[in-house]
């Protein structure tokens, strides 16, 4: 258990380092601001193209990996539509519950497990990352339009406009077609994918706001259970129906033990969705998996 706290320390340490900076007003909320689009835009983009595009991932073997992801997150909108359809819930709470399930912090999701599973761990991610990340943004805006704004041209517009969904697109075409790399432009990459995971993490913590937990906890906090814990149990489940190796169920298990993406409380905001709700489920996810992740990495270790 030691080896696992002293791996998590440093992503802890820097989430909690962000909300003090906030708190304190240490730095104005304009770096905040800036730091945000400069990580979205520029130094995760760089971290996710270059993680693909160099990978020395056998995409064929990791097939079964991807298609166990893929099992889980239909489950997993087989309930979601399920709740919808027997609540009556409006686009605007139902896309919340959408995202707050099916999206995931990456910075917190590559720092653990680079440090938990080193190079064989990351790659996989990264490939598993390739895959979700333009479905769980297509699922995301599905769920939070109304019915009438629903056009095929709308959706596949706002995912090719998410800078993180073109750059894994890249990626992969760079490592499918053996497309080579300028060593300098691979250096480059190299530096700003360095800056990312450290600037995200802090990020995390800058965006967290608990003043809107209080008036909706239970709601919060049930929705919290479902994602940190009953749906990363569904993982590991899958993981053995489907026979998979010890690093692939860790990394998976983690994946969906991830609290839910920081810019999802963006897009909701954007497409007219409970946004207060958003920030109390982000806020609240954020630091009960600095409890939870733990455990189910003891778990599956």
């Amino acid at each position: 258990m030691q080896h696992i706290l002293l791996a998590l320390f440093p992503s802890i340490a820097l989430i909690v380092s962000g909300y003090l900076l906030q708190q304190r007003r240490v730095l104005a909320n304009d770096f905040w601001s800036g730091a945000e689009k400069l990580n979205y835009y520029v130094f995760f983009p760089a971290l996710l193209f270059s993680s693909l595009a160099l990978a020395r991932a056998d995409w064929l073997h990791l097939s079964n990996v991807i298609w166990t992801m893929l099992s889980v997150i239909a489950l997993v909108m087989v309930v979601m539509y399920g709740l919808r359809w027997h609540r009556k819930l409006p686009p605007a709470r139902f896309g919340v519950y959408v995202q707050s399930a099916v999206r995931f912090n990456t910075y917190i999701g590559l720092a653990v497990v680079s440090a938990l599973a080193a190079a064989s761990g990351a790659q996989m991610l990264a490939v598993i990352l390739a895959v979700c990340i333009p479905l769980v943004n297509v699922l995301s805006i599905v769920a939070l339009l109304p019915q009438e704004q629903l056009r095929l041209g709308n959706v596949l517009t706002s995912v090719l406009k998410n800078p993180l969904v073109s750059s894994c697109i890249a990626g992969i075409l760079v490592n499918v077609l053996h497309i080579p790399l300028w060593q300098g432009l691979e250096q480059l990459l190299k530096l700003l994918a360095t800056c990312s995971l450290t600037m995200g993490l802090l990020c995390v913590g800058a965006a967290l706001q608990f003043t809107q937990v209080r008036a909706q906890w239970r709601l919060v906090l049930l929705n919290s259970a479902w994602r940190l814990l009953c749906i990363p149990l569904l993982a590991w489940g899958m993981c053995q129906w489907f026979g998979l190796s010890v690093v692939a169920t860790q990394v998976l298990v983690i994946f969906f033990g991830l609290p839910t993406a920081s810019a999802s409380y963006i897009l909701t905001k954007v497409l007219k969705g409970d946004a207060p709700l958003m920030a109390s489920i982000i806020s609240l996810q954020t630091l009960l998996s600095l409890l939870t992740l733990p455990l189910l990495i003891f778990l599956t270790t």
